[in-house]
């Protein structure tokens, strides 16, 4: 994913919208999550404390987090014989049948 930016959002003058957080936001997966959340708070450092776009933005940073290291389930979610995949926060779930490789050092 590019971390390039719309060059329209960052001209001088350019008022941050609701719109623009959502564009940003976009079909965020895992993989990416943490990159939007990185370029959703660069748009937003500036803009007052209860600016729609300011609250838009902090309310999808919270869910971008949640996504990134806890992953998401899609469909009908497991079958029987599939274990999950381990997220990336590195604590260990009882399902996920982790291997000893997978599990943090010291834990």
């Amino acid at each position: 994913m590019s971390q390039a930016e719309d060059p329209i959002r960052t001209q001088q003058g350019h008022e941050v919208t609701v719109e623009d957080v959502r564009q940003l936001m976009g079909a965020s997966t895992p993989h990416f999550a943490l990159q939007l959340r990185e370029r959703i708070a660069k748009l937003i450092v500036g803009l007052p404390p209860g600016h729609p776009a300011r609250t838009e933005g902090e309310r999808e940073i919270a869910r971008l987090e949640l996504l990134g290291f806890d992953g998401e389930t899609r469909g009908e979610g497991l079958h029987e014989s599939e274990r999950p995949l381990p997220s990336l926060s590195g604590v260990p779930t009882s399902a996920a049948g982790e291997h000893p490789e997978s599990v943090p050092a010291g834990a």
